[in-house]
């Protein structure tokens, strides 16, 4: 193709009013993998094996950042045309496999133009120049702006509002970061150092992941930050990530966090990644999240004289509980949340009972006395309902969290203790660094039991009604209020 052919598409996609990239090709279409609550999320015909993300940051957290994503993958089918998922950002040029591609868009897909038809199996080069954009809404997620830069919120499906790629977590892959910002700022994100590199007055900061992620659990976070170091357990290298000025009032919370993961590591096993740490940022979002080796607090949690500490202490191991659950073992669609939130809240609920004696039966029972309404107004906890229009992340209700603790609250009481901790610490060990199911679940909790426990889960997971509780007979679930 001419030269001036690509100029003009790149144009007419950065004006956004592309829908057909050359005369010769079909208009492009979205995709998606069929997930149930995203249904074209996700792109099928290629495995995504690794990212490598350049930012470019401009000292501004209102102004788009440069980007270039090169993605590594390796076709599954045949493939003439490549969906990428990728929206709040202008593309000026797409090489596949070193030759540059005609490219345009359809709602949030970037189509591209394989340079030959691709049979299934072969190495696959994507890069994407592009930019990146902080000026959406909090409720699209994204980046979040913080006081003095910005951080990622990418849950549910955000991630392809800050970079291309296979947004959804059955794909999950390595990721390098190099992220250039000015000197007198720092850049962190997932996983661990590789080096930092000044150049006049930028510094270019590079990162990657030891162990595969989903792209929904990326971080990066820009600003006027310390980074603070210790060891877990094991020797396990600890940083946390605090507004500069913070530190000292953050570090009686911060330096809970290797007596926190020698807890979990004593209900579930060894900590699964090559690092961990909180990045406080100075925001407000109204939720805390489990991304990937660096969990993002709000500053307000800590520093709000209103939270009991134990309530504070709960959260932290809440978002710690999830590199275990939804991280290390992530769901294979979105239906699957449950298996993230419910194992969370659990282990949240367990530690609040054995170190500030915050009945673990109460809250279940109190649990279970909400149950059906909590079903009524957002689906049963394996079957939930789709998120409102326009708000995504109304996916995450109470059902997902303690409407799904309460079934592993009753799976324990069904099987037992031991078998129930048998079964926590198989199945984080055999799905390591996978994506799994609801089925892979239920299947492993049958096989441990030694019986077939299809209908309880049935019941549990997919009921309208909450079933019987087992043991405690006597435990009612008010009626649901009509809506």
């Amino acid at each position: 193709m001419p030269h001036i052919s690509r100029r003009l598409r790149a144009a007419l996609l950065a004006t956004a009013s592309a829908t057909l990239v050359a005369a010769t090709l079909p208009a492009p279409e979205p995709l998606g993998i069929g997930d149930r609550l995203f249904p074209q999320l996700g792109n099928p015909g290629y495995d995504v094996l690794s990212y490598d993300i350049a930012f470019t940051y401009h000292g501004s957290n209102t102004k788009p950042l440069d980007a270039v994503t090169t993605i590594e993958a390796r076709t599954t089918g045949p493939l003439e045309r490549i969906n990428l998922d990728f929206a709040r950002g202008k593309v000026s040029a797409v090489d596949v496999n070193g030759l540059a591609s005609d490219f345009g868009t359809k709602g949030e897909d970037l189509v591209v133009q394989a340079p030959a038809a691709l049979p299934a199996g072969v190495p696959l080069r994507i890069t994407v120049r592009h930019t990146s954009d902080p000026n959406g809404s909090r409720a699209d997620g994204g980046w979040l702006r913080t006081a003095d830069g910005l951080a990622m919120a990418n849950q549910a499906d955000a991630a392809h509002r800050v970079f291309p790629g296979n947004d959804h977590p059955a794909d999950k892959a390595y990721f390098t970061f190099r992220i250039t910002a000015p000197e007198k700022l720092t850049a962190v994100a997932n996983g661990l150092p590789v080096g930092a590199e000044r150049r006049g007055a930028t510094t270019t900061w590079t990162y990657r992941t030891e162990h595969p992620m989903a792209t929904e659990l990326a971080q990066v976070s820009i600003g006027r930050s310390a980074v603070l170091h210790r060891t877990g357990p094991d020797g396990l290298p600890l940083r946390d990530v605090v507004p500069a000025a913070d530190r000292a009032k953050l570090e009686p919370w911060l330096k809970k966090t290797p007596e926190q993961m020698a807890w979990m590591e004593r209900q579930v096993g060894r900590y699964p990644f090559e690092t961990y740490g909180l990045l406080v940022a100075d925001t407000e979002t109204g939720f805390e999240l489990e991304t990937q080796t660096l969990s993002l607090f709000e500053r307000s949690l800590f520093t709000e004289p209103g939270y009991p500490e134990w309530y504070v202490d709960s959260i932290m191991v809440h978002e710690l509980a999830h590199q275990w659950f939804g991280n290390s073992v992530s769901p294979k669609s979105w239906s699957d949340l449950w298996l993230n939130e419910g194992h969370a809240s659990w282990y949240e609920a367990r530690y609040a009972e054995e170190h500030a004696k915050q009945s673990l039966e109460r809250r279940m029972r109190l649990a279970y006395t909400r149950s059906d309404t909590w079903r009524a107004a957002g689906g049963p906890p394996a079957h939930p309902d789709s998120p409102e229009p326009g708000r995504k992340i109304s996916l995450f209700r109470p059902v997902v969290y303690d409407g799904s603790a309460l079934v592993l609250y009753a799976m324990r009481q069904e099987i037992g203790t031991a078998a129930f901790d048998r079964l926590e610490r198989t199945w984080v060990r055999r799905h390591r660094d996978e994506s799994a199911t609801t089925a892979d679940f239920t299947g492993l909790a049958s096989q441990i039991a030694g019986r077939d426990l299809s209908a309880f889960f049935q019941a549990w997971l997919y009921g309208e009604k909450t079933p019987p509780m087992p043991g405690h007979p006597d435990w009612r679930s008010e009626k649901p209020q009509a809506r």
